[in-house]
């Protein structure tokens, strides 16, 4: 079995050709940070702009990298939710397109389903016999849209359920705020998590909102503030903005607290939910520290860590054509109304906002 996975759903066009069990033939990403780099962030238009100029070569350059035919493979898989509405429009019209005129079985995949799932994918042929996560395991989802720890007991969405999740920002949102606050630029994740190397994480201890309570869910929100207000009184005291010293040493200490209540609450709920295997996915699980932390902390608890290897991480349409390839052995296909959300077909547990609950 062959499927064409197709990926929109934020700024990221994808576009990739995987078999049934897993090995992926090819993986094109076209990335979209230097369109937003001057906003800082990601402008939803703008994104769905580059999607309409850049899919159509994606799915070219996927195809080709498989030595493969559109006629070749058997069904074509997209994200149809949750995301940017209309970057997951794109996608889905697309994917829509080319099915109805190979005549090829539609699947929509959610996003969220295929970053935990991403961890069986085999990118090295030579090494297919890498262990991988028996089930139940518990999975944590961390990137700039989601983070939540879920208990995945098979390999499908009816099958995962929210442990926890944060009330506010998501935990790459934080990275790109933060890096916003420290003039680092856009991605802020990937400057944050090199500048901490030569910093000192002890220098500004903050301290997380709800980052030690019993509770799985989260809140990064504070911890974004607690940034701020320290660049601000700074310049208000000595009239001068951060030196670079000082803000490798607020990125170490940012990146510390965040992967901190991270690496703890997903080995929390793995021992809550007497779990053995425990696996990270999504953009934030590409930060070394985190990668390192999640490691160290199962290896003192016997606890068996799977990190995917960095490309698996991030945005990819490897792990939308192999969630395709395993809802279209199991007979699940989506009619042509198949219509995009910004919401995940994941049932939510933990609800937005702050007070009691």
């Amino acid at each position: 079995m062959l499927v064409l996975g197709i990926e929109s759903s934020c700024d990221d066009t994808c576009a990739a050709v995987v078999d049934g069990a897993g090995v992926v033939r090819s993986d094109v990403v076209i990335g979209q940070a230097a369109t937003h780099a001057p906003w800082g962030g990601i402008v939803p238009e703008l994104a769905s702009r580059d999607h309409l100029a850049n899919a159509g070569r994606a799915v070219e350059r996927a195809l080709a990298g498989a030595g493969v035919g559109l006629a070749d493979v058997d069904a074509i898989a997209v994200t149809h939710r949750p995301g940017l509405v209309g970057a997951l429009l794109v996608g889905v019209q697309i994917a829509k397109g080319l099915a109805w005129g190979a005549t090829k079985p539609l699947v929509g995949v959610d996003h969220l389903v295929g970053h935990l799932l991403a961890v069986f994918l085999v990118r090295d042929t030579g090494s297919s016999s890498a262990p991988a996560p028996g089930f139940p395991f518990v999975g944590l989802l961390a990137s700039g849209g989601h983070t939540g720890i879920y208990r995945v007991d098979a390999p499908r969405a009816d099958a995962i359920v929210e442990l926890g999740g944060t009330r506010d920002d998501a935990a790459g949102e934080a990275f790109d705020k933060v890096a916003k606050l420290l003039r680092l630029g856009y991605p802020g994740g990937p400057v944050i998590d090199r500048l901490a190397r030569s910093g000192d994480a002890r220098r500004f201890p903050f301290e997380v909102p709800m980052g030690d309570t019993a509770t799985l869910e989260m809140s990064f929100s504070g911890l974004k503030t607690r940034v701020a207000r320290h660049v601000r009184e700074r310049a208000a005291r000595l009239g001068d903005d951060v030196g670079q010293d000082e803000v490798v040493d607020l990125c170490a200490s940012f990146q510390a607290a965040v992967t901190g209540v991270l690496a703890r609450k997903l080995v929390r709920a793995a021992e809550r939910e007497g779990v053995v295997d425990v696996v990270i996915g999504g953009g934030v699980a590409a930060n070394t520290e985190l990668r390192a932390r999640v490691q160290a902390m199962c290896d003192e608890r016997g606890l068996r860590a799977f990190v995917p290897p960095i490309v698996s991480c991030t945005d990819n349409a490897a792990m939308i054509a192999y969630v395709g390839a395993l809802d279209l052995e199991r007979g699940r296909t989506s009619g042509w109304d198949l219509v995009t959300s910004s919401a995940t077909l994941l049932p939510r547990i933990t609800r937005k906002g702050g007070g009691r609950r």
